[in-house]
């Protein structure tokens, strides 16, 4: 008896943890489609210099909604899903993929469209890596994200300063360790996700909410990646 209840406790805990996943991904990629699709739409120079830019050459009230709003949802969303509502929370994160997109459409006027591609390919194989990775190792990560985060505060603290000093070598090695750190990050939260999603104490309700911030958290780490292989590995047009 005592076995066929481990085996149906085991059988339980795996369909709550393959449930768990393909909502965290399908709220992750669905982001992603969502910021890809908007940010190729407005990629053009007309609505750049329609919307971006003043009549003096300035940025635009929506290139600094577009740059500052991200900031505040992605608190609250991080923050405070607690508080929120489901539908809430995804609203919010439907916003911020959509700004993040029209953020994002600045890309296309500075890099062709195979530097695009494949680097986001390359991202694509380097996040698929880590994230099986963290899944799958029996390593504890969590002194390694720590430590991933402080090396994460330097860098946001290195790219502030290089907004004044302009310094190529300084954005090159911020890049450079960007990769690691953002990889690193992303094994460390699917092990993390890894060990919520099978917390069968965590009611259906908190657990859709986590997914959520789950894909979420994967879909920053995605763009940053992205992002900072492009500043590597990118030829601007």
């Amino acid at each position: 008896m005592n076995q066929f209840y481990n085996q149906s406790q085991t059988g339980y805990t795996k369909e709550i943890s393959r449930e768990f996943f393909r909502d965290v991904y399908s709220y992750m990629f669905g982001a992603l489609a969502i910021s890809g699709l908007l940010a190729s739409y407005f990629g053009t120079e007309t609505f750049f210099n329609t919307y971006f830019k003043t009549a003096s050459g300035g940025m635009s009230p929506l290139l600094w909604i577009v740059i500052l709003a991200p900031l505040a949802l992605g608190l609250i969303i991080g923050n405070a899903y607690n508080r929120l509502s489901y539908i809430v929370l995804l609203s919010l994160f439907i916003l911020y993929s959509a700004l993040m997109g029209i953020g994002l459409s600045v890309l296309f006027l500075n890099y062709d469209l195979s530097t695009l591609s494949s680097t986001f390919f390359i991202t694509s194989g380097a996040f698929a890596a880590m994230a099986i990775l963290g899944y799958t190792t029996k390593t504890d990560l969590s002194s390694m994200g720590s430590l991933l985060y402080m090396a994460l505060s330097g860098m946001i603290i290195a790219i502030v300063v290089n907004l004044f000093m302009h310094s190529e070598m300084l954005d090159y090695l911020v890049s450079i360790i960007g990769v690691f750190v953002f990889t690193g990050l992303t094994a460390y939260h699917m092990q993390n996700l890894k060990h919520i999603s099978t917390d069968t104490n965590i009611d259906s309700s908190t657990r859709q909410k986590i997914a959520l911030v789950g894909g979420f958290t994967l879909y920053l780490l995605f763009i940053n990646l992205f992002m900072t292989l492009l500043r590597l590995i990118g030829n601007r047009d």
